[in-house]
């Protein structure tokens, strides 16, 4: 996907996927999988694969668009076992192309291992180069490939040993779903940047997902969280788990909680629904203003607007309809098309805007280009006055560990105040929520979670040099 195809309709910080996997005996793993990669489809629409084990040989399909576009009945059927790995894909690392689509399959003198990442390594390039340099050719520019390439390196007839030794060697943040012939593992890296959860199915057997919404899906009860630096193994013994490395400063992304997650989903016992609502209302508890409507840029907005409404004493409407059927691949044809694509994903309520002064709740902005659009529709439907309020602190600093933020530059937070964005979007006034207000009101620990995009307090020794997501090309 072009970049510029892919920044169309987002102004977002975009994270790399979800996965998910099931060890399901005597049960179709493909088709849970399916419906578990579905309710995760949120976290990445570029790509989707799904690889199945009977026991012995792993399949895999995999493919560019969308879970439903890329597996039909048919296709679920032809890939039977009764172990799954699956994934969907928005890329951090490596361009948008099949070739980068996961799970990544390595046949290797062990047999097969399929693995999905969701993440971001830190000293992808010096594994690889070590690895070239043995001779290892790499068939793809992700940093997911060295995580697997580096396991068949080590596997000596252990791979849980060598799924061990492998997370002594790589940095950063990786949350993982591993097929072999004969077992599923679940590794978390050991600061937890990014949500790994268990759960039980009813039939026997259990799942992997990136969130619980993806449990919730197959109908599996939640039992509990991958810890940082955990590894998960599931066989037909059952389930076993053990800390493979010691625990580091506990960072789990705290975007989670603002954008990423569906709103359904508990991460880290912290239901992201309920956090979002004390965001908001700890929003209006901070920049009030005198308006007529609250009214959430859906669909991530609209927790945050619920709470800040019933704080503020206002009424709450929905005042943008989204259309939810425009994936990311969605093409405009023309320079002007793309201009107004926009209006195309988000339409304004006319008759519920207009003559009115309006407070628009978002979860943030990164740069500032689709904000401004938002402004321009709701004047357009009438409003009177647009103030926007934002249920994060501004973004300043790039991610490293698996959002698609590469440099400070095309950061508007990191070189504006919040007077001067306000400015630059046409709004009549801008909030954002504080650092201390947001951690306050969502009983989240500060200290177990990574907020650097917001103040550059990095978890983790992160190279002078910005991120470039295409190094491994």
């Amino acid at each position: 996907m072009q970049n510029g195809i892919k920044s169309l309709f987002c102004d977002k910080q975009e994270e790399e996927c979800g996965v998910f996997g099931t060890f399901a005996p005597r049960q179709n793993a493909a088709e849970i999988a399916f419906s578990g990669l579905l309710a995760l489809q949120h976290r990445g629409q570029e790509s989707a694969g799904i690889a199945v084990s009977e026991g012995n040989t792993v399949h895999i399909h995999k493919d560019m668009g969308l879970v439903t576009q890329v597996f039909s009945k048919e296709r679920l059927a032809s890939l039977k076992g009764h172990i799954a790995s699956g994934h969907v894909r928005y890329s951090t690392t490596g361009s948008s192309l099949l070739a980068n689509a996961q799970p990544l399959l390595v046949r290797y003198r062990q047999g097969y291992l399929a693995l999905s990442h969701n993440g971001n390594l830190l000293n992808a390039m010096n594994i690889r180069e070590e690895l070239e340099q043995k001779g290892h050719l790499f068939q793809t520019s992700i940093d997911s490939e060295v995580i697997a390439s580096l396991i068949a390196q080590l596997d000596k007839g252990d791979v849980e040993k060598a799924i061990e030794g492998c997370m002594d060697r790589i940095k950063g943040s990786y949350s993982l779903v591993i097929t072999t012939g004969d077992k599923l593992f679940g590794v978390r890296d050991p600061n937890g940047f990014r949500p790994l959860s268990i759960g039980k199915l009813p039939e026997g057997g259990y799942v992997l997902a990136s969130e619980t919404c993806g449990l919730d899906a197959v109908g599996a009860e939640f039992v509990d969280d991958v810890q940082p630096g955990e590894i998960v193994r599931i066989d037909a013994r059952g389930l076993s788990r053990r800390k493979a490395c010691k625990q580091g400063e506990k960072a789990l992304c705290v975007f989670e909680f603002i954008y990423f997650a569906r709103p359904d989903s508990d991460i880290d016992s912290s239901n992201v629904h309920l956090v979002r609502r004390r965001f908001g209302a700890q929003l209006a508890r901070e920049h009030p203003v005198e308006a007529d409507l609250i009214v959430p840029v859906p669909d991530s907005g609209i927790s945050a607007a619920m709470g800040y409404a019933h704080e503020a004493g206002m009424t709450y409407s929905e005042g943008l309809i989204k259309n939810r059927y425009i994936g990311r691949t969605f093409i405009q044809p023309n320079q002007a098309m793309r201009e107004s694509s926009i209006k195309i994903k988000l339409n304004p309520i006319r008759k519920v805007l207009a003559g009115k002064k309006v407070v628009v709740i978002d979860d943030s902005i990164v740069r500032g280009t689709t904000s401004g659009k938002i402004v321009r529709m709701l004047r357009e439907a009438g409003a009177r006055e647009v103030h926007m309020r934002i249920t994060s602190p501004p973004v300043r600093y790039p991610c490293h560990f698996g959002i698609d933020t590469q440099t400070s530059a095309e950061l508007i937070g990191h070189s504006h105040t919040p007077e001067e964005i306000s400015k630059v979007i046409g709004a009549d006034s801008l909030n954002y929520l504080s650092m201390e207000g947001m951690y306050k009101a969502s009983n989240l620990d500060i200290d177990e979670h990574c907020s650097a995009c917001f103040d550059g307090d990095y978890p983790l020794p992160v190279d002078t040099v910005e991120h470039n997501k295409l190094a491994l090309e």
